[in-house]
């Protein structure tokens, strides 16, 4: 299941301190304009070829624009 969190949560979850994984599966060019602190930028297109990067024992929340990517990262997963 795929549990959706809103942004509050997570600014909450990392200014606690919380060990977790921010994973940005937007663009380039939207990752230029900001993008959360500490995330990891890896475009939903390179995910699955990535997967080796990431720790399975880690937390892993997913963020993009409107949640649509973000949610197709985390079937990927």
């Amino acid at each position: 299941m795929i549990q959706q969190i809103l942004p509050e949560e997570l600014y909450k979850k990392i200014t606690n301190g919380e060990t977790i994984s921010v994973i940005d599966v937007r663009e380039d060019d939207e990752v230029a304009q900001g993008m959360i602190p500490r995330a990891k930028h890896i475009p939903l297109g390179e995910l699955e070829n990535r997967l080796n990067e990431l720790d399975k024992e880690t937390e892993h929340i997913m963020v993009c624009r409107s949640g649509a990517r973000s949610t197709k990262a985390c079937q990927i997963m």
